[in-house]
């Protein structure tokens, strides 16, 4: 999730950077890899629209102020939380999101189903923008991203898979080295940063922090908790784990 700020939003990653994780899927994980074409190809033609994307952006765009005062007279105002999880904020923004989206979708997806994950990912997103509005109600920034969604398959994937293995680049120093992290401490350290980053800017204004949507971001994470305990079949989360 990015507001359109100055500063890179790669950092809302953090340093570590996964390469894949220790769970095989079942089945062909046909709605993230949708999902990861789909944002490419709209992010690529945001791209072309050279000084015209700003325009594009503002346009579809999750902007607080604007979402709060018009959607009553303008229901077009509603699908905004929709649309802005296909935009991007650059190059960096959407290549991270759509590494997590490549490491953590599918093995989610392989638990609910493609239609009931499409559910899930799309309900994500949309209240993750609905956390945000909460601490920048007033602001005017177009809040864009995949940021969210991902959060929640984040928040999923800690409650199901929690002692799986994330092979990790990680930086030491000068120097880099891949290591292996349980899930339940990538995951954790990830949501650590997000939560402490969000409640850094608690009484600033619009709630900004470098460009980055902090609280979308946790809000996607808790909404994923929830609705995996809704929506996952009975016994999902004793599906034997490789490590």
């Amino acid at each position: 999730m990015y507001h359109g700020g100055t500063t890179s939003p790669d950092k809302e990653r953090g340093p570590i950077i996964p390469l894949r994780d220790t769970i095989p899927s079942s089945r062909r994980p046909v709605v993230t890899y949708a999902l990861i074409l789909l944002n490419s190809v709209i992010f690529i033609y945001q791209y072309t629209l050279g000084e015209a994307a700003t325009d594009f952006v503002y346009a579809y765009g999750v902007i607080p102020y604007r979402f709060l005062h018009l959607y009553a007279s303008h229901p077009m105002e509603l699908l905004t939380p929709v649309s802005a999880m296909f935009l991007h904020g650059g190059w960096l923004h959407i290549i991270g999101n759509m590494l997590f989206l490549y490491i953590f979708g599918d093995n989610v997806e392989d638990i609910l189903g493609h239609g009931r994950y499409l559910v899930f990912y799309l309900a994500c997103g949309v209240l993750s923008f609905a956390a945000q509005i909460g601490f920048q109600w007033n602001s005017m920034v177009p809040n864009v991203g995949a940021s969210g969604a991902i959060a929640g398959v984040l928040g999923a994937y800690i409650l199901l898979f929690p002692r799986a293995r994330i092979v990790t680049l990680l930086p030491i120093f000068i120097f880099f080295t891949v290591v292996e992290i349980p899930a339940f401490v990538f995951i954790g350290i990830w949501f650590l940063i997000q939560f402490l980053s969000g409640a850094l800017t608690l009484g600033r204004a619009d709630a900004l922090s470098g460009g980055v949507a902090w609280w979308a971001h946790v809000g996607g994470f808790l909404a994923g908790m929830l609705f995996i305990k809704l929506m996952a079949p009975r016994g999902a989360s004793r599906k034997p784990v490789i490590v």
